[in-house]
């Protein structure tokens, strides 16, 4: 099967799909093909780059060393930042509509509920705080928006073994089926997960901390109606002296983690006379005692805190998984991994419009590693509170949970994975300062908020492939803000909002003004904000996000 076959027509069972070997010109070229950019990794963060830069026509070869997708669900939660990201490269909607929407988590300590937490207790968003989807699905159907996008060329069973760096460009080579060929490359993206074959190539190593412990997952099959909500027991009768997640799936399916201890055996674990007692045992301290439960897959992991110590060598740039790894809990690999991609997307296209230097993809390092750091700050924190390992971390984790029935400053302290928020850059060298006073979450650096709009929703009018500028008003200011984006002349797109009751909750998300004005990367980032620019601040501002002043 070719991904071009997925177009409107992908199979139920995308496990099941295995993508054909296809031999390329290039393999028998008298010299090596030389192309702007070839990504390694056909996983959600290569393909999800790949589509984004053949939005900008930027024509983009893709490399993978198998011909399937994922096996298994691993990653399966989907923040509200990655369904808008998906939405922009064209796959959103089916996504959502396979998969299963939720907000609500629920915190057990043994048998009782300690409390529960909404993410998104607000309304007038598109997208719901996290959709459950396996990743199989995920890439399946970014596949399919791949298999749409004619300056996308994927190559599966192409290996890269080789990464040679020179002064303008990267030589590839590359094991096939057929034997090796060499490509050149502008830029590459290594996106080829957390054991990175171009990370080694290039000799470097990701750091930070592992952690001893192991956890299950089984993937099981049942017929019961718990609610599609997060589910987290700490100590339950069910699994004493450890902890365990639950989440809902589509297709019936269901996902829970087990902590098993560091001295687990993985092999043991996972065979299923030993994973079926532990899932009858969940089941038997619920409603739904006696359904019937298949079990579908099974893993046993281990996993790290850890990073590499710069995303960008040379003409190699790093993103996802081959760049940073964290733990599980909150979901923070895979989402992070989607704005790695968008970070880097509209970068690269800039750099080889020659619309901006190439120190633009430093800024892509410096942010996404910037980025890497705050979630792995989180996923510690949440491992060590998941994972006492001390008597008197017990202790202090175990008094928390009992405060946290009745007390709000003790649920603050429970932490059983805060989940995936996008980053907000502050300290980004592209950001502009405030010249004038603003209250709320749109600073500088931060993911613009959606909101319903007359012609539907904010994020959808923004676009995603050039800078946009959001005005706010229909008076005299508004006029003038106007004017100067006109005089300035960088061809963003411009959206203009009035401040009337239909636009209401935009104006008080984004404190707007007549005139208000906010400039936006191509990623949906805040660059910069006025009351009422000029058509020298705005071009300023746009110079310092391309790096250009």
């Amino acid at each position: 099967m070719h991904i071009k076959d997925l177009a409107g027509n992908a199979p139920a069972d995308f496990q099941k799909i295995a993508f054909d070997y296809a031999p390329h010109p290039d393999q028998q070229a008298a010299k090596p093909a030389r192309h702007p950019v070839v990504i390694i990794g056909a996983g959600p963060v290569g393909l999800a780059l790949a589509i984004d830069l053949a939005q900008q026509q930027v024509p983009v070869v893709l490399l993978d060393n198998d011909h399937k997708l994922s096996t298994g669900s691993r990653a399966i939660c989907f923040s509200k930042r990655s369904l808008e990201i998906f939405d922009r490269l064209g796959c959103g909607e089916p996504m959502v509509a396979k998969g299963v929407s939720w907000k609500v988590g629920r915190v057990f300590l043994r048998g009782d509920e300690v409390y529960s937490f909404d993410l998104l207790p607000e309304e007038g968003h598109a997208r719901p705080a996290f959709v459950n989807l396996q990743q199989y699905y995920v890439e399946g159907f970014l596949a399919e928006r791949a298999g749409q996008l004619a300056l996308i060329d994927v190559r599966w069973q192409n290996k890269v073994v080789g990464v040679e760096q020179h002064a303008d460009h990267a030589l590839l080579t590359i094991e096939t089926p057929d034997g090796p060929y060499q490509l050149q490359a502008d830029w590459v993206a290594a996106c080829d997960g957390s054991r990175s074959a171009v990370r080694q190539l290039i000799g470097q190593e990701t750091h930070g901390r592992q952690f001893k412990d192991r956890f299950l997952i089984a993937d099981v099959k049942m017929k019961v109606d718990f609610p599609a909500e997060r589910w987290f027991w700490f100590d339950p009768d069910f699994h004493r002296n450890q902890s365990v997640l639950l989440h809902r799936q589509p297709d019936g399916v269901w996902r829970i983690d087990f902590q098993l201890g560091w001295d687990a055996d993985p092999e043991v674990e996972k065979r299923p006379e030993n994973i079926m007692p532990r899932v009858r045992a969940l089941l038997d301290a619920s409603p739904f005692k006696g359904a019937e439960v298949e079990l579908e897959w099974a893993s046993v992991y281990t996993f790290a805190c850890q990073r590499m110590d710069a995303f960008r060598h040379g003409r190699v740039l790093f993103a996802g998984d081959s760049a940073h790894g964290v733990s599980p809990f909150g979901a923070r690999g895979a989402n992070s991994g989607l704005q790695d991609a968008e970070n880097l997307a509209w970068k690269l296209a800039a750099v080889l419009r020659q619309q901006a230097p190439d120190a633009l993809l430093d800024s892509y390092a410096r942010e996404r590693e910037m980025a890497a750091d705050e979630n792995i700050l989180n996923s510690t924190r949440a491992t060590d509170f998941i994972t006492p390992k001390s008597e008197v971390s017990r202790l202090f984790r175990d008094a928390v949970l009992h405060l946290a029935r009745r007390h709000d400053f003790a649920r603050r302290m429970v932490n059983s994975g805060r989940l995936s928020v996008p980053a907000t850059l502050h300290d980004s060298a592209l950001n502009t300062d405030d010249a004038d006073a603003f209250t709320g979450r749109m600073v500088p650096g931060a993911v613009a908020a959606d909101a319903p709009v007359a012609q539907g929703w904010l994020l959808q009018q923004l676009g995603g492939t050039r800078f946009a500028a959001l005005v706010f008003g229909d008076g005299e200011g508004a006029q003038a803000s106007l004017r100067a984006l006109a005089e300035a002349d960088l061809q963003t797109t411009v959206v203009r909002l009035p401040l009337d009751s239909v636009h209401a909750l935009a104006a008080a998300r984004y404190d707007a003004q007549d005139g208000t004005t906010y400039l936006l990367r191509p990623d949906q980032h805040v660059c910069a904000r006025w009351r009422q620019p000029t058509a020298a601040a705005v071009r300023a501002a746009h110079a310092r996000a391309l790096c250009k002043a």
